[in-house]
C-alpha cells in the first residue's frame, strides 16, 4: 500500500502516489508528524461530495490560485464538501449543485496545539558589557525553552510557509533562533546596566529575565501568526573559555594571595611582638638588635657602632652593651665578657607606655617619691610570667608604705 489509500467515488481504491496519481480524492485527511506545525495534503484533484476530516487542535485552509479561499475547523466525523457549505466552490469553479464535480484545490492543515519545551541555546558566548568592570566584555551563555501556539494561520502561511509542503517546530527554530539570541544580548545587557550589578549575578535573577524576554516576544512574532506561551531561561553563565574572564579570575587570585600573605605575616607579627612583650621588651628594641649585630659583622663596623651608640641606637641598653660594642670596634681579637645579669631587684616599669629600666630598688624609691612610679604601674622583672601591677609584687610593696605627701607650693 502506498502512503496514502483513498477511495475514490466510483469505489475503487485509490492508491496513486506522484505523477501516478489518477482518479478523484473523495477522503482528505491530516497525515503529517508530530511536529509539524503546517502540514499540505499531497494532492490537489477533488471531488464535491468529499469529506475533510479536521481532528480537534486543526484548522484546514482551501487554496485556489495561489490564496487562501476559506478555512474549517474540526470535524472528526468530516465536513462534506459541496457548494452549499463552501461559497468559494461556486463562485470560483462554477460548480453545480447538487451531485459530485471535480476541481482542483489545495488543502491546507494548521496544528493549533501548543508546542513547548522547544529548546534554544546560544552556540556561541554572548558579549555583555559589566558595569562592575568598567564596562569590560564578558561572554555569557544561555540555554533554555519556550512554547507557542498558532492565532493566525493565514499569516504562518503567508509569511512563514509559503510554498514549503510542511512547516515544523524546526523550522520555527531556525527562523527565529538568532533573533532569540539578539534579543537575549539585548536584555541581559540593559538589564546588567540598570540594576548596575555583575554579570556573574545573571544566574541570580533568571526568572525575571525570562518574563521581560517573553514579553518581547510576544509581541514581536504575533505578526507571523505565533503567539508565545512560555519563555523559560534555565541556564546563564559566565562562559569559563572567555579571555576577559579568564583575565579577572587571575587577578582575584592573585589579590586573594596577596592579602592571605599580608594576613599571615601580619599575625606573625603579631605574635612574635607579644612573645616579646612577655620577655620584658618590645618589637623595635629587638629590630635594633638584629641591625646592630648584622651591622657588627659587616667591613666598618666600628664606624657604624660607634655612630649607632652616639645616636641612642641602644635604647637604653645600658653601659656594658656599649662597652662591649667599642671593644669590637677596637679590632680586639677576644670575645668581651658577657654583661652581669642585673640584680633580681631590678625592675622594668612601664611609664606612659614607655618601658625604662631595670631599675633597683633605690631608683625604684626615687620614682614612687617622684610620683613617676605608684601602685597601678605595671612593672616586670626576670622570673615573672607577665608584668604585673607594682602593688602586687611583695618587694616593692615597702616602697609605698611612707611615701611623703607632694611638697607644700610656696
Amino acid at each position: 500500500m502506498g502512503f496514502f489509500n483513498k477511495r475514490r467515488t466510483d469505489g475503487i481504491t485509490y492508491d496513486g502516489q506522484g505523477e501516478e496519481r489518477t482518479g478523484l480524492i473523495d477522503v482528505i485527511q491530516y497525515n503529517g508528524l508530530p511536529e509539524d506545525i503546517l502540514w499540505k495534503f499531497p494532492y490537489d484533484n477533488i471531488t464535491t461530495g468529499a469529506r475533510l476530516i479536521v481532528q480537534e487542535g486543526q484548522e484546514a485552509l482551501f487554496l485556489a490560485n495561489g490564496s487562501v479561499q476559506d478555512m474549517l475547523g474540526p470535524n472528526p466525523e468530516g465536513h462534506v464538501l459541496s457548494t452549499n457549505n463552501i461559497p468559494f466552490l461556486q463562485k470560483l469553479y462554477n460548480l453545480p449543485y447538487g451531485g459530485r464535480s471535480p476541481f482542483k484545490a489545495q488543502v491546507v492543515f494548521v496544528n493549533l496545539t501548543d508546542k513547548r519545551n522547544l529548546k534554544f541555546g546560544t552556540p556561541e558566548a554572548i558579549g555583555i558589557d559589566d558595569p562592575t568592570l568598567d564596562d569590560m566584555t564578558i561572554g555569557v551563555k544561555v540555554r533554555g525553552q519556550y512554547g507557542i501556539r498558532i492565532v493566525n494561520s493565514t499569516a504562518l502561511l503567508k509569511y512563514l510557509a509559503g510554498a514549503k509542503k510542511d512547516f515544523t517546530t524546526e523550522d520555527v527554530k531556525s527562523l527565529f533562533g538568532d533573533w532569540i539570541s539578539g534579543s537575549l544580548q539585548e536584555t541581559l545587557g540593559s538589564y546588567v546596566q540598570e540594576r548596575q550589578i555583575s554579570v556573574t549575578k545573571l544566574k541570580n535573577n533568571i526568572t525575571e529575565i525570562s518574563q521581560i524576554i517573553l514579553k518581547k516576544l510576544e509581541g514581536e512574532f504575533e505578526q507571523y501568526g505565533i503567539s508565545f506561551k512560555a519563555f523559560t531561561l534555565s541556564y546563564c553563565e559566565v562562559s569559563k573559555e572567555d579571555p576577559n574572564f579568564q583575565y579577572i579570575q587571575e587577578q582575584q587570585r592573585k589579590a586573594v594571595g596577596a592579602r592571605s600573605n599580608a594576613l599571615a605575616e601580619a599575625r606573625l607579627a603579631q605574635g612574635h611582638a607579644e612573645a616579646l612583650r612577655i620577655q620584658g621588651t618590645n618589637y623595635q628594641q629587638e629590630r635594633q638588635f638584629d641591625v646592630m649585630e648584622t651591622a657588627a659583622g659587616n667591613e666598618g663596623a666600628g664606624q657604624f657602632m660607634g655612630a649607632g651608640m652616639g645616636l641612642g641606637m641602644g635604647f637604653g641598653m645600658g653601659n656594658a652593651f656599649g662597652t662591649q660594642a667599642n671593644q669590637m670596634a677596637s679590632g680586639m681579637t677576644q670575645a668581651a665578657p658577657p654583661p652581669p645579669p642585673p640584680a633580681p631587684a631590678a625592675y622594668h616599669i612601664l611609664v606612659n607606655n614607655v618601658q625604662e629600666g631595670p631599675y633597683g630598688i633605690d631608683i625604684l624609691r626615687q620614682k614612687v617619691q617622684a610620683g613617676a612610679l605608684t601602685r597601678d604601674t605595671y612593672v616586670w622583672k626576670n622570673g615573672m610570667p607577665q608584668w604585673d601591677k607594682a602593688q602586687n609584687c611583695p618587694e616593692l610593696q615597702s616602697l609605698f608604705a611612707a611615701v611623703p605627701p607632694p611638697p607644700p607650693v610656696i
